[in-house]
């Protein structure tokens, strides 16, 4: 209970703060004495600190006004991308302090080499956090693949190459000595970041679809991740939807990703991926290209985008029925593409859903390609707040 309400406070201070301890009292339903108690306790873990006297109607005595420790914990986020690595660290409050992005050919790369780049960029950011005041407080690895469950291992991520890959591991061990470190899916924390960070709240029931190179969903019921029982729910790019199609990488064939997968759409585009890589490079270049020729009226990009569409529609199709998400969300390069695609993907949809007279809800991401790498960087954070007396800073 006490954990429960250590939490609380937390939380009413994200979301709310500055508050006096009253109104915090008030919002949670504790007792003031109860609350002072709790403000002591987070006062000394630095979690929260004591401000100047509380907002114009607030409630209580002057310099009891609270909020979040602007230098206090911090979160670190990383994203290992096809063709980047992405690192951040948020404060407590949702502000990124600090940030790193950088060009990386990492399809086929050896594990070793690219985590070792990827852990020079963690202590970066890291170190530019700690300059400001703050306190990494632990580290989360999105990656395009799949995670077994409980476990940092990538059992296989096909565009990257890599199977069994256990990420903590072949981090420096200087790193993983300071701060704890956990792996997870770039789409599940691309839900994440939707749930916690949407300015207009999506629903607690949504299917978040995102892409990059491959096509990643996580499923959020009743505002938590469904993660299956091995931790590979969500699967949406290997789900087929052409049985005699290509073969794809994940050894299956007519994949949703051989017709609606970024390198998919530039080959039906008439513009060959590896030409584009090496013209585009960087994060999302190719993405932004496609939506550039689209807008200027390329009828073959156009048509390239509506068949991806249309693709998406097919495999979504079972995944509504199946579970009547309130919503469907399109992130990271999707949301770039959207206006292209969502004509015929919500065609699709309307042909196939159970309940003919039902329209499925879509919506396209606000936060769009940066939801891995926020969402990732956020999970720290909301460690930190759902269990606030676990907390003890790694640099201590």
């Amino acid at each position: 209970m006490r954990q429960r309400n250590l939490s609380l406070v937390l939380h009413t201070l994200a979301a709310e703060g500055p508050l006096s301890r009253a109104a915090v009292a008030a919002r949670i339903g504790v007792t003031r004495a109860g609350v002072s108690a709790l403000v002591e306790e987070l006062l000394r873990l630095d979690l929260i600190t004591e401000l100047g006297p509380g907002r114009p109607g607030t409630v209580g005595r002057p310099g009891s006004a609270l909020a979040l420790n602007e230098n206090g914990p911090c979160g670190i986020g990383a994203e290992v991308g096809v063709d980047h690595l992405s690192v951040c660290a948020v404060d407590l409050r949702g502000k990124v302090v600090a940030r790193i992005a950088v060009d990386a050919a990492n399809r086929g790369r050896a594990p070793e080499p690219l985590l070792a780049e990827l852990g020079r960029l963690v202590t970066a950011v890291a170190a530019e956090a700690e300059s400001t005041g703050l306190r990494p407080a632990g580290l989360t690895v999105a990656v395009p693949g799949l995670v077994a469950r409980g476990t940092d291992t990538v059992v296989r991520a096909p565009n990257l190459g890599w199977k069994g890959v256990e990420i903590p591991a072949l981090l420096d061990p200087a790193l993983t000595a300071r701060l704890p470190v956990t792996v997870d899916n770039e789409a599940n924390l691309g839900a994440l970041a939707e749930l916690w960070l949407a300015p207009t709240p999506v629903a607690s029931d949504f299917i978040h679809v995102s892409a990059e190179i491959g096509i990643g969903a996580a499923l959020v019921v009743d505002g938590a991740l469904l993660r299956g029982a091995h931790g590979f729910a969500g699967e949406l790019g290997h789900v087929p939807v052409r049985p005699e199609g290509p073969d794809c990488g994940c050894g299956g064939r007519g994949c949703l990703e051989q017709y609606a997968g970024e390198e998919a759409v530039l080959r039906a585009s008439g513009l060959a991926p590896e030409e584009e890589a090496g013209r585009h490079p960087g994060p999302g270049a190719r993405i932004a290209l496609l939506a550039e020729r689209a807008a200027a009226g390329d009828a073959r990009v156009r048509t390239a985008l509506e068949e991806a569409g249309t693709a998406l529609g097919i495999a979504l199709a079972g995944a509504v029925n199946m579970l009547d998400p309130g919503a469907v969300v399109l992130g990271g390069a999707l949301a770039g593409l959207a206006p292209w695609m969502l004509p015929a993907l919500e065609a699709e949809l309307g042909g196939r859903v159970a309940d003919p007279a039902r329209t499925v809800r879509t919506e396209v991401s606000a936060i769009g390609a940066d939801g891995p790498l926020l969402g990732a960087a956020h999970s720290v954070v909301h460690t930190v707040l759902d269990a606030p007396a676990s907390y003890a800073s790694p640099l201590e």
